[in-house]
């Protein structure tokens, strides 16, 4: 929340003092009017990470169907970003060609396209229409794998990664070595320092956590708590959150005949199916009660560790296809993923947006530093140091790290009243959605007072004083919102 000119407005303000300043340069006032139009797009989610870290199962499993990967298109070093349209269709992009309608076609492992003609490398970008509501708010980017550093120690994709899109779901094993240094590279300009918020670490393929054992899911949920208190991660992204997108996915597409081969699985006496399933090879040539090409298929759905789990719910209880779904999808971490998605992401797509938008600037202030680019750059850090929006955003990251000091309670309210629960009034405040303005307005104003004492405690350590400042701020943001709406 603002109190005076918003972010979306400055930023703004300055895409135009920077056209007229380039207004000569046609490369540069077309890369500028890019970034305006950009501000009014739906939110670019990039979804990143190494090979075979199940970036393309993840993004089917936050669309609810399977579409990616565009088959021909994998492991080639394109991008493929599914926006939503009216109809299913592709487009093909390079330097070096106008774009190119592509055949498409429907397979059991995603969007088959026709991309005969096109030579290794020459292909940038395919954009995928897709008619679903989950693209109706953000453009999610399937990206290629991210390799080795590159020239100057940096990957070229996540390069591109953090120029192209607003925010990224960065998949990753264990959260460490190179998948950090591939985070840390976003913090190399005056933006990525100032306004480190457009990232969410994601444990993938947490199924195969702990030998794939039942309990795999829990074991990486407790391994993403630790891994969100972690500095170098909360110094590049605002939550961690575990997610097995097989097993996610599984539960979005099961199907009535999926719950009963599982639930014919499910009646096998438990020791004698556990045999069968301590190997894939066990289980697709022992005598159970479903047809091997069934089998095969809850296999490739779900796999050993999927069907174990699924087996074990229907035994406990989840006799019917919704409720082992429903029970998919939560053990999965998929809610848990979505929601940090919504929150982080597209509850804050205006401060994503002029974040992307500044990054923009700067680069080409830094690249084509004609006259007048200094005093543009020094308003770049006006606006970052002004810009109460990331600061709410670098206190959530913190807040997550207890060597800040608050204790369990404070730190809640903290977190609540920065958005970290919503960024509605009702939700900052904790109140019912139907709250009448007074009494908004009174929460409002006894939680300003509260935090204002700790600003201004000389016995709170520094961080926590300055914690409580942002709090302050938006405390005081809200209540002028309130005001106006009352006037």
């Amino acid at each position: 929340m603002t109190v005076g000119l918003r972010l979306d407005e400055a930023v703004w303000g300055l895409l135009h003092r920077a056209l007229e300043l380039y207004r000569d340069d046609p490369r540069a006032t077309g890369h500028l009017r890019h970034q305006l139009a950009r501000l009014e797009q739906p939110l670019r989610v990039a979804v990143a990470g190494p090979w075979r870290a199940g970036k393309s199962t993840l993004l089917n499993a936050l669309l609810g169907e399977e579409v990616a990967p565009v088959a021909g298109a994998d492991g080639s070093g394109v991008f493929t970003w599914y926006e939503d349209g009216p109809q299913p269709r592709a487009t093909a992009y390079s330097a070096g060609h106008p774009p190119q309608e592509l055949a498409m076609a429907k397979s059991a492992t995603g969007l088959r396209v026709d991309l005969v003609g096109w030579r290794t490398g020459e292909l940038r970008d395919i954009v995928v229409r897709w008619p679903t509501r989950a693209l109706r708010q953000v453009t999610l980017v399937d990206t290629p794998a991210v390799a080795g550093p590159g020239e100057q120690g940096r990957s070229p994709v996540m390069e591109r990664v953090f120029r192209d899109a607003d925010a990224v779901l960065y998949l990753t094993r264990d959260g460490r070595g190179s998948d950090l240094r591939a985070l840390e590279s976003g913090r190399e300009s005056l933006v990525g320092q100032a306004a480190p918020v457009n990232a969410i670490m994601v444990l993938s393929r947490t199924d195969e956590t702990g030998g794939g054992k039942i309990d795999a899911l829990l074991t990486a949920r407790q391994l993403a708590r630790r891994q969100s208190r972690d500095p170098r991660v909360t110094a590049t992204c605002v939550t961690a959150v575990a997610c097995s997108g097989l097993i996610g996915l599984a539960g979005r597409v099961l199907s009535e005949a999926d719950h009963a081969a599982l639930a014919r699985l499910a009646a096998v006496p438990r020791p004698e199916l556990e045999v069968h399933l301590l190997s894939a090879d066990r289980f697709l040539r022992g005598e159970l009660p479903v047809d091997t090409q069934v089998r095969a298929g809850l296999l490739d759905r779900l796999g050993l560790f999927g069907v174990r789990l699924a087996t074990t719910l229907v035994r406990t209880g989840c006799d019917t296809r919704a409720a082992l779904s429903a029970e998919l999808i939560r053990r999965s971490g998929l809610t848990e993923l979505r929601e940090s998605v919504n929150r982080f992401f597209v509850d804050r797509r205006e401060t994503l947006k002029s974040r992307s938008a500044l990054a923009a600037v700067e680069a080409l202030l830094r690249a084509d530093p004609s006259p007048g680019a200094a005093e543009l750059l020094g308003a770049v850090e006006r606006i970052l140091a002004g810009a109460h929006e990331f600061r709410e955003l670098r206190l959530l990251a913190a807040l997550r790290d207890t060597r800040l000091g608050f204790d369990a309670d404070v730190a809640a309210e903290a977190r609540r009243l920065v958005g970290g629960d919503g960024v509605g009034l009702a939700a900052r405040l904790g109140v019912e959605h139907d709250a009448s303005a007074q009494r908004l307005w009174e929460v409002a104003a006894d939680a300003q007072w509260r935090w204002r004492d700790r600003a201004e405690d000389p016995l709170l350590r520094l961080a926590q004083r300055r914690g409580a400042q942002v709090v302050v701020r938006s405390c005081e943001g809200m209540l002028a919102e309130l005001a106006e709406g009352g006037r």
